[in-house]
């Protein structure tokens, strides 16, 4: 390990008062060790965290099936080419840019000539994506950040006089970056505040939401955002207490369900209720809604739309969406089901099972 280089300081003359110019080195200090193969604290996977300057430890993490910390894998990639199936000189946007590892197979292809426009509320993750792909050699010609959330779309293309995208991608969700970071309070893996705001600069946390919802709303919140079957006695629990953070909700959800629930049951209660909270903190499906509702006009004729969903509250909306775009006329074709992503796939990276890809080619 490298140490830090050592800081002279002054040195003081016999008689104890410093002046005298000559220097002393401070304590020799090692850099922090890597503590084991898979470090319990975000902040010390400084391996992970660092993906240029640990290419050994990365390939190993990835071979394991596992995400790094800090970044992002993204999910059903073939798929979602296959289905855009972009071309030189097109036009892109994705509508949740993320970690940016769909948008790096896209500009390629869309090359010469094409670019492609990547929106996220996201103000912690945004600037570290552009940075990226800066990085991998896309310039403001082929590659343009925006701070937006993906209802946005319409208000970005009209700010650059753009009629229509050729290709629109949404993958819908959280981002790996997002759930592993204990900062952003969207699991309860880890001790973390009680957030969950996409973007922490607006908007309520989800502390503050459970603190001020009736159990009425908070058992109508977890039925509509996570199918949630115990709705009603977490509701009760819950609403209207504070909870300053991720484990003592975690917690407390665990201690409201009844006797008769398996410790495996309990968990996946655990993770409806996170999931639920984020869906509402950041209002996520009156998102979705609007995006469905201008997404017909901001595609050219001919154009393609690819939506990755991880719940059955998307999915729903989406399918609705495009089967009524159909019947309307807007869209020439739709996917007649959704396409999950393969074992493999699943085997390699858990986080994929829930999703569900769901395209629209509009008409002419």
């Amino acid at each position: 390990m490298n140490a830090i280089k050592e800081t002279l300081m002054p040195l003081p003359p016999a008689g104890g008062d410093p002046g005298d110019g000559v220097a002393t080195p401070l304590p020799h200090q090692r850099r922090k060790r890597y503590s084991g193969k898979n470090p319990r604290r975000f902040e010390d996977k400084y391996k992970e965290l660092d993906a240029t300057g640990h290419p050994e430890t990365i390939s190993k993490i990835l071979a394991a099936g596992k995400t790094p910390a800090g970044t992002h894998r993204p999910i059903m990639v073939a798929e979602i080419l296959q289905v855009l199936n972009p071309g030189a000189g097109e036009l892109a946007v994705d509508c949740t840019l993320g970690y940016g590892g769909h948008a790096r197979e896209i500009i390629p292809r869309i090359q010469p000539g094409g670019k492609l426009i990547g929106l996220d509320a996201d103000p912690v993750e945004l600037p570290k994506t552009e940075a990226r792909l800066r990085a991998l050699g896309f310039g403001p010609e082929t590659f343009s950040a925006h701070r937006c959330n993906f209802a946005g779309i319409r208000k970005i293309l009209a700010a650059g006089r753009i009629a229509g995208a050729d290709l629109i991608l949404a993958d819908l969700g959280v981002s790996s970056m997002q759930l592993d970071n204990p900062l952003r309070g969207f699991s309860v893996k880890r001790e973390g505040p009680l957030d969950m705001r996409m973007n922490p600069q607006r908007g309520l946390s989800a502390a503050a939401l459970v603190q001020g919802l009736s159990p009425l709303k908070l058992e109508r919140l977890l039925r509509e955002n996570a199918d949630e079957p115990h709705a009603g006695t977490l509701a009760a629990a819950l609403a209207g207490h504070g909870f300053s953070n991720t484990l003592l909700l975690g917690d407390a959800i665990r201690r409201a369900l009844p006797k008769s629930v398996s410790e495996e049951d309990r968990v996946r209660s655990i993770r409806r209720v996170f999931q639920a909270l984020r869906i509402a903190v950041n209002e996520e499906l009156v998102a979705l809604d609007n995006f469905l509702r201008v997404l017909p006009g901001c595609v050219n004729p001919g154009g393609r739309i690819a939506i990755l969903t991880f719940h059955s509250g998307e999915d729903r909306r989406v399918k609705k969406a495009f089967e009524a775009g159909l019947r309307d006329g807007l869209y020439a074709d739709i996917a007649p089901d959704p396409i999950r992503p393969s074992p493999s796939e699943i085997y390699d990276n858990p986080r994929a099972k829930p999703a569900k890809l769901r395209w629209a080619r509009r008409a002419l």
